[in-house]
């Protein structure tokens, strides 16, 4: 009699969920373009090359040493450099074109040269940045003080605006006003200088010199599933997507139980020979079909057409998903056991699973969160499902990465389904 109610009420929310053009298209449409636009922007496919920083460089100086950088800044395989004047770098930054502009001062090259052996005042670097977009602010910085360092150094140890400089600061050395070791100090290392010099082409080769450089390289390595395979930023997309429109599908269990209710129909099935759990396990059953489908429908989609794999385990990956529906529509259920109207529930149900995902990291990656909010998250079930999908997916990890997020989705799903039992009211109060 239980299991012929319970595969009833399954079926007719099934067709109920089938029934309305709307919910399908929310369910499958929806998670799918919004997964899709999401993966293009955070690394996509793996397959093209990663994007670089545009920026404008300004060239005031035009001497031997910032001519250098420009050039080493133009060459660098992170930044896309254009060479413009400093009035139109402002601008253009101004306006939100780009998001750093360097602009080099004139007699920078030379006040950066005797500042490199005398240590007398450091020239500027200017640097106009998008206040909205500093992290791409560090990233030029960065890479500009390398280019800096190098081009300076060539110049002092093997060029000939170098030879020239490292004379005149020992001339002015006298009149510099530094203490008198370190004036000793200084004339030693410049002399020795200027007698390296005497051991170099002359003619202006800076380069058969050479100068500082930063004593090493970066060999950059993904941490992926295997040495041979690309990051695939689609499959993180569609798994934050994917758990935010199972979410969704969830309010509208939870809401469809309200509307029930309000119809007087829970209170008709009261005189039926069910219990309350065994009523709300029956409602469960089905929003955990439909959950899941709907996620495994986007995935599907995932692997056909942007070369998603399950490069951990195929088992880990239905665990963590069945886990994730049978959370998601358990929660559905605590809806509809704390909810009193359904246009009131909606709105809060929403923005309650628009912060789950949020900081379950569905739509940006937690990493770029505070250090304590990441700590904080543990908390979120949508945190777990991401983790756990992305685990077995581009990550790799084996059904070892699947056990503990899919213990903790589990446990969520006792917990809103205990509360949703203890809590839920046959009518309207």
């Amino acid at each position: 009699m239980v299991l012929t109610a319970l595969r009833a009420m399954v079926r007719k929310d099934l067709q109920l969920f089938f029934s309305d053009r709307r919910s399908v298209i929310m369910g499958f449409a929806a998670p799918i373009l919004i997964a899709s636009f999401f993966g293009s922007i955070f690394g996509g496919s793996g397959s093209s090359a990663p994007s670089k920083v545009k920026i404008m460089v300004a060239d005031e100086d035009n001497g031997t040493i910032s001519q250098s950088i420009v050039a080493s800044i133009k060459g660098d395989p992170a930044l896309d450099a254009v060479l413009v004047t400093a009035d139109s770098a402002r601008a253009t930054v101004r306006r939100g074109k780009v998001s750093v502009a360097i602009v080099i001062p004139k007699g920078f090259g030379d006040a950066a040269g005797r500042a490199f052996f005398a240590r007398r005042d450091k020239p500027e670097l200017e640097m106009v940045y998008d206040p909205s977009r500093s992290t791409e602010l560090a990233l030029v910085r960065g890479v500009t003080t390398q280019h800096v360092i190098e081009s300076v150094s060539k110049e002092m140890f093997g060029g000939k605006r170098g030879r020239e400089l490292t004379d005149e600061t020992l001339a002015s050395l006298d009149s510099s006003g530094m203490p008198a070791d370190m004036k000793a100090r200084v004339r030693a290392m410049l002399t020795a200088t200027r007698d390296f010099y005497a051991v170099t082409p002359q003619g202006g080769d800076s380069s058969a010199a050479g100068g500082l450089s930063i004593p090493y390289t970066v060999k950059e390595l993904p941490a992926t599933s295997g040495e041979n395979i690309a990051y695939n930023g689609y499959a993180h997309a569609f798994a934050g997507m994917g758990i935010q429109f199972l979410l969704f599908a969830a309010i509208d269990l939870g809401i469809g139980i309200l509307l029930e209710r309000q119809r007087g129909l829970w209170k008709r099935l009261r005189s039926a020979p069910l219990s309350r759990a065994a009523l709300l396990g029956g409602k469960a059953l089905s929003g955990t079909l439909i959950t899941l489908l709907t996620l495994l429908v986007s995935f599907t989609f995932a692997i056909l057409v942007f070369k998603v794999r399950i490069h951990g385990s195929v088992i880990g990956f239905l665990a963590v998903a069945l886990a994730t529906a049978l959370m998601a529509a358990n929660f559905g259920l605590l809806i509809a056991s704390l909810g009193k109207t359904p246009s009131a529930t909606r709105g809060v149900a929403i923005l309650a699973t628009l912060m789950m995902v949020m900081l379950g990291g569905a739509w940006v990656p937690t990493f770029i969160f505070p250090a304590w909010l990441q700590k904080a998250t543990v908390v979120v079930p949508a945190r777990w499902a991401v983790d756990g999908l992305d685990a077995m997916t581009w990550r790799g990890i084996g059904i070892s990465g699947a056990i503990l997020p899919t213990v903790v989705l589990l446990g969520f799903a006792v917990l809103f389904g205990g509360l949703a039992v203890m809590r839920f009211r046959w009518e309207e109060a």
